[in-house]
């Protein structure tokens, strides 16, 4: 179950980062309400998953989803650049990602 919640916790931060984009400064305010609400639970859930996971590995898997899933919202809604450095680079932390889940805990 920990790995649900931190994988959920991940996702929640997308949308809270996402939305935070949208509060354009935190000057617009469902946006702004919408960004802390998605954080609040995120942060919930992260600590849920960190009673059982190691801290680093919890920390390392939450802000790569978060990350890689910003970086996606970017290229899809938000029309970012699709260089191909950034492209390797979110591959990077997809492989960061992984090898922080498959790693040996202790």
């Amino acid at each position: 179950m920990p790995w649900a919640f931190l994988i959920v916790a991940g996702l929640l931060e997308i949308g809270w980062a996402s939305a935070m984009k949208q509060s354009a400064g935190f000057t617009r305010l469902l946006p702004t309400l919408l960004t802390f609400a998605l954080m609040f639970a995120s942060f919930g859930l992260l600590a849920a998953a960190m009673r059982s996971l190691p801290l680093g590995t919890a920390y390392a898997v939450w802000t790569g989803i978060g990350a890689l899933g910003a970086f996606v919202v970017g290229l899809l809604w938000f029309g970012e650049s699709a260089h191909p450095m950034r492209i390797l680079a979110a591959l990077l932390i997809l492989a960061g990602i992984a090898l922080m889940k498959w790693a040996p805990a202790g």
